[in-house]
């Protein structure tokens, strides 16, 4: 079985974040900087929220600026995390029964990195690329 750590390895365990005194804008721009749905809110070595675009589409109604509004007023402050001996089952069941599409990584209360939805079908994609390739192996060294 893959787990969160074998994911990690593979992808990186490069962490974008920003301070929950940020403005909204500054999220945003990283965001778009960096092509990612969400960053990490994080107050010194702390995990304070996170926030992603989900976060920020059901704001758009704040008649404030983004370049007024800080992080903290939008993150989620509640986040979902997953150690990195979880298995990516472990991370679909409850990326899906928490309806979240990014899972930070924690090992004791130190992020190690963050594992996103594109991350887990990716590697079930592989994983299963994998075992039809085996099978096609073993039957086609049967035929003569």
């Amino acid at each position: 079985m893959t787990t969160v750590g074998q994911i990690l390895r593979n992808k990186g365990d490069e962490i974008w974040s920003i301070s929950p005194e940020a403005t909204i804008y500054d999220a945003l721009q990283l965001m778009a900087d960096k092509n990612i749905g969400a960053v990490l809110v994080m107050d010194g070595d702390t995990l304070a929220g996170i926030f992603s675009e989900r976060d920020y589409a059901r704001s758009v109604s704040l008649n404030k600026s983004a370049h007024e509004v800080q992080v903290k007023e939008l993150m989620s402050a509640k986040v979902v995390t997953i150690t990195r001996d979880k298995t990516i089952e472990n991370c679909m069941e409850l990326m899906t029964n928490q309806r979240i599409r990014h899972l930070p990584v924690l090992d004791q209360k130190r992020v190690m990195g963050v594992i996103s939805i594109g991350d887990v079908v990716k590697s079930i994609i592989s994983k299963q690329q994998h075992t039809i390739k085996e099978l096609e192996n073993y039957i086609t060294s049967g035929v003569s």
